[in-house]
């Protein structure tokens, strides 16, 4: 009898071991295939990656042949302005899109000193940009909300501690909020970067994102009038405070080749009548220096998302000054 007990404990150790050691062979090779997947996974994103760098060299060089044989002119007639272009590659495709950073409202442009000492003296980039919010028709948005955006932007970027305005928000204003934080006092790195600002809702920064971006590290103010959109002449409206009819006209005036020089430009009726300044002409331009790649490459499921600004010297050496991964 106890010769039975001891075999029917023998059995049952044997079979705890046994299912113990299978427990321990599924757990392995369950990791066994993570570690798998993942490193595939990892091998996929690379090679993805490799793809949006290989169309950030593709669009140095489409932009190096644009502008070798017009190196002072730039328009939409050109090969890099062709819109979003998809090539296919093995297991993959990867699509890109170079778009003019001057044909849109540089927000950065707004890290400027006063005209003179006087508060009630603004820079003309300020001056337009409050025209700009208010001609884009904004939901809720008037002339004195309009002013207080400027205010927190400006407050955003100038170099001090300072509330420049009734508008501004510094380091007290921010460090109060239930998540705390201070503000950059230095340029923007990004649009999105407004949903951090004072007075800056969802339903503005996604209308103002069709007419606004930011320059890397420059406050230029700058606008190409060759590469500024038929569909959207509000910056035009707020640089030079005409109607929005007169700045559609004013743009479709445009051949295929844009102006040949800003002079031309200004000879247009719609032009000469607002009895422009000097420093008002000094903002246009027919050429531009920096450029937008977004690039997007997918491999087998795998995708990466690249942007890359683009800068063109003088000697048409074309230059990468920042890249960001991800949506922008």
């Amino acid at each position: 009898m106890r010769r039975l007990k001891a075999k029917g404990v023998a059995l049952i150790t044997v079979m705890l071991v046994v299912a113990l050691a299978a427990i321990i062979a599924t757990q392995m090779l369950a990791r066994l295939q993570l570690q798998i997947q993942r490193t595939t996974n990892i091998n996929f994103n690379q090679q993805a990656y490799w793809y949006a760098m290989g169309a950030e060299a593709f669009a140095k060089r489409v932009l190096f042949t644009a502008f070798e044989g017009e190196k002072d002119l730039t328009h939409l007639g050109q090969i890099w302005a062709q819109g979003k272009t998809t090539y296919p590659v093995d297991y993959g495709e990867i699509s890109g899109e170079i778009t003019d950073l001057q044909s849109c409202f540089n927000l950065n442009a707004l890290r400027t000193k006063p005209l003179d000492d006087s508060s009630n003296k603004k820079v003309p980039a300020r001056l337009a940009f409050e025209e700009l919010l208010i001609a884009i028709n904004i939901d809720g948005v008037d002339e004195f909300e309009a002013e207080y955006m400027a205010d927190a932007l400006s407050d955003w970027l100038d170099a001090d501690s300072s509330i420049a305005s009734a508008g501004g928000a510094e380091d007290n204003d921010y460090a109060g909020k239930e998540f705390p934080y201070y503000p950059a006092n230095n340029y923007l790195a990004s649009v999105n970067e407004l949903r951090v600002i004072e007075h800056f809702t969802i339903p503005v920064i996604n209308a103002l994102k069709e007419h606004v971006c930011v320059i890397p590290n420059s406050n230029l103010y700058r606008l190409n009038i060759n590469t500024l959109s038929n569909e959207a002449p509000e910056i035009l409206q707020a640089i030079l405070s005409m109607s929005r009819e007169d700045a559609e006209q004013a743009l479709s005036s445009r051949d295929d080749d844009g102006f040949k020089d800003v002079k031309e430009f200004f000879d247009l009726p719609e032009i000469t009548k607002l009895k422009i300044t000097e420093d008002q002409k000094q903002l246009f331009v027919v050429d531009s220096e920096y450029f937008k790649l977004k690039a997007t490459a997918n491999f087998n499921n795998s995708f990466f998302q690249l942007n890359s600004t683009l800068y063109v010297a003088d000697n048409n050496k074309i230059s990468v000054i920042s890249r960001t991964i991800g949506r922008d």
